[in-house]
């Protein structure tokens, strides 16, 4: 049975290596991974095909950046010639890219079954591009399997058959369970003159923080006032880079001498910094489960998120950026409590997926 695994932006492939690893091992499954190249940055794509011991992509599309629309139509069109020529059993999408929803439209138009790991995440925000992706992706898709029961209650409550839904937990975890024991080896967190849980970490991208000058000059501000609490280290996405400098703003930050700015990082030296840090400021969001698995604070700069489950059993806190500085001094002041880890987030979704392929053969 050939699957294709479709993977494009930098957590696809976290999301992609366990169960190509996983398929690998069964002598009745041929995982193919195609990789879209919506994202193409070394530091941002390439180098977690090292992280996770992947093969190059067998195939290749090569699409690069664009607009929304440019991005889906490209790789539709693009994906559509790979189907046309070579036609898999499967196509397995992740996530909430352009990607996912474009390599779905191509394979379900071309009536190849679809499944879409990581199904059913819902942030009730449609002016966010990833929540229109993950919509229309579930209402195409063959097969929806899922992270967490809101999943299942997401879909069920959108009219979608019962028999389509699976939860099948996390595949996050799976990737982070299966680098662990090289993440622990490290100590990042000592190249930037820090000790364990002595920083925060912050991740900021999403163009409702970063694209307007106002938004981000208040978010610098306020990540200033927090490194008189606590020292931050803070990785730049290339978006955050470019805005800072085109709003006048990266001085703010560069001459804060308790805010270390450092160029983005694969996972595995990012995870080091997650697994030692005090606490998490972001508006990414698989951080927002990494996090919550492991039991470290994690402020969320949104007014919602896909993962509620997150904050209702686990260590994430939305929070705005006037809100964000009491939320750090309430995790400094140790007034957080751990949390919990949600159902079936235990390293062993690739193998439930797996499962499910294998019944899909019968």
């Amino acid at each position: 049975m050939k699957i294709h695994l479709i993977a494009a932006a930098r957590p696809n492939f976290m999301k992609i290596a366990p169960l190509y690893h996983e398929l690998v091992s069964r002598p009745n499954l041929e995982p193919v991974i195609v990789h879209t190249g919506q994202h193409y940055d070394l530091n941002m794509s390439d180098v977690f095909f090292r992280d996770f011991k992947l093969p190059a992509p067998h195939i290749h599309l090569g699409v690069g950046s664009g607009t929304h629309a440019q991005q889906t139509g490209n790789v539709m069109i693009a994906y559509e010639k790979v189907l046309m020529d070579t036609r898999p059993d499967l196509v397995v999408v992740v996530g909430d890219v352009n990607s996912t929803v474009a390599a779905t439209l191509a394979a379900v138009k071309l009536g190849i079954k679809t499944a879409h790991l990581e199904a059913g995440l819902r942030s009730g925000d449609r002016t966010m591009p990833e929540e229109i992706n993950r919509i229309v992706t579930d209402a195409i898709a063959d097969y929806l399997w899922t992270p967490s029961k809101d999943g299942n209650e997401n879909l069920e409550k959108e009219g979608v058959a019962r028999e389509k839904i699976t939860l099948v937990g996390n595949i996050m975890i799976d990737s982070l369970e299966m680098a662990r024991p090289v993440i622990e080896s490290k100590a990042v967190f000592l190249e930037y003159g820090f000790q364990k849980e002595q920083y925060g970490l912050v991740t900021l991208h999403r163009p409702s923080n970063v694209d307007d000058p106002d938004s981000l000059e208040r978010l610098c501000l306020e990540l200033a006032r927090i490194s008189r609490e606590l020292p931050l280290i803070f990785p730049i996405h290339p978006r955050t880079r470019a805005n800072l400098k085109k709003f006048k703003l990266d001085q703010v930050l560069k001459e804060n001498k308790a805010i270390r700015l450092i160029e983005p990082l694969g996972y595995i030296h990012f995870m080091n910094l997650v697994f030692n840090a005090r606490l998490l400021i972001t508006d990414s969001g698989g951080v927002q489960e990494e996090t919550t698995y492991l039991g470290i604070p994690c402020l969320t700069l949104r007014p919602n998120t896909e993962r509620p489950v997150t904050t209702t059993i686990g260590t994430n806190r939305l929070c705005t950026p006037a809100t964000l500085f009491g939320h750090v001094v309430t995790v400094l002041d140790g007034q957080r409590s751990s949390g919990s880890i949600p159902e079936l987030w235990d390293g062993r979704t690739a193998g439930r997926v797996a499962d499910r392929i294998e019944s899909l053969m019968v």
